[in-house]
């Protein structure tokens, strides 16, 4: 049996190991064959010289993680064991991998594989579809692409939609005025903006219209000029919603377009204008594809697992 010792640097070991041991305990259950055992700053390892050097490269991209983000979780810890080793490897990238500064100094990253795809993929192509299951980061990631365009004066307003599907975008019955009918629609874009935009800088944007937040019906007849619009929930499109949206693109604008085919609400016998989209544009340059999987989920760690239960249900 071969023996190893690593060594944490820049790193306080209390933050790596987590609460009891748990990353430990974790490396533990991926690493079964490894006898592993933390002292201070050191782990000692003991096993087979193959497992010991897979070992050593997941470690280092633990700890490449830990120095990007701050922050080392059970659900980050399991994304970097489980995935393919040039995925890991990825970890490595430098501070131009920050898309947005935050609020309160918050860096704002792209942190899975298929998030930095869609920050490539961006930055090559005019339009976007970036589909993935609910927690994946797909909306997140778009709108620091849209904030980082209009920071970098690449577009001049940001313009964020989404169906009001659950009340067939006939909001005249519900109470309150026009903003207050739509907030509980827009909400997760909101979320997303407040994290990015300190609280006056965006009250102001959006009463200049510099960045806008409507139901896609208000989109008909516009032409979109210099502009990174951003539809949300497509999945709740019918055919006739996005072939008017996917039209209203002018000169010099950046659209992406994100959903989940397995989240739709539309009426039973209604196709689904993502997934005729996915298929009449999957071969038009200019056009990039993401699909984002469980792998992507970075939200709480059963989200994943919620998602997995019912993919296995929905073959069956």
């Amino acid at each position: 049996m071969n023996e190893r010792t690593l060594e944490l640097t820049e790193i306080n070991p209390k933050d790596f190991f987590g609460a009891q041991n748990s990353t430990i305990d974790q490396l533990k259950r991926y690493f079964p064959k490894i006898k592993i055992v933390a002292r201070g700053s050191k782990l000692k390892i003991y096993g087979e010289a193959e497992i010991l050097d897979e070992f050593e490269k997941r470690v280092d991209s633990l700890i490449r993680y830990y120095h990007r983000y701050n922050k080392l979780d059970e659900n980050s810890i399991e994304r970097i064991i489980t995935s393919a080793a040039e995925e890991s490897d990825n970890t490595s990238t430098n501070s131009k991998d920050v898309l947005v500064h935050g609020v309160s100094g918050r860096l704002i990253k792209a942190q899975t594989q298929n998030q930095r795809k869609m920050v490539q993929l961006m930055a090559k192509n005019d339009m976007l579809f970036a589909v993935g299951p609910a927690g994946t980061g797909k909306t997140y990631t778009a709108v620091a692409l849209a904030v980082k365009a209009l920071k970098e004066k690449q577009v001049r307003r940001i313009i964020l939609t989404r169906p009001a599907v659950e009340s067939g975008e006939n909001l005249g019955f519900l109470p309150g005025d026009l903003k207050e009918k739509l907030d509980p629609y827009m909400q997760p874009l909101y979320d997303a903006l407040r994290d990015m935009i300190p609280h006056e800088k965006l009250e102001s944007h959006l009463e200049k219209g510099i960045i806008q937040i409507a139901p896609l019906a208000f989109m008909r007849g516009r032409t979109l000029d210099n502009a990174f619009v951003i539809l949300d929930e497509a999945q709740n499109t019918t055919h006739n919603q996005m072939k008017m949206f996917l039209t209203r693109m002018g000169m010099h604008a950046k659209f992406i377009i994100t959903g989940d085919p397995g989240q739709i609400d539309l009426p039973r016998k209604q196709v689904s204008g993502l997934k005729e989209s996915l298929l009449a544009l999957k071969d038009i340059p200019g056009i990039g594809h993401v699909y984002l999987d469980d792998k992507d989920v970075v939200r709480h760690k059963l989200v994943k697992k919620i998602i997995t239960a019912y993919k296995s249900i929905e073959t069956e």
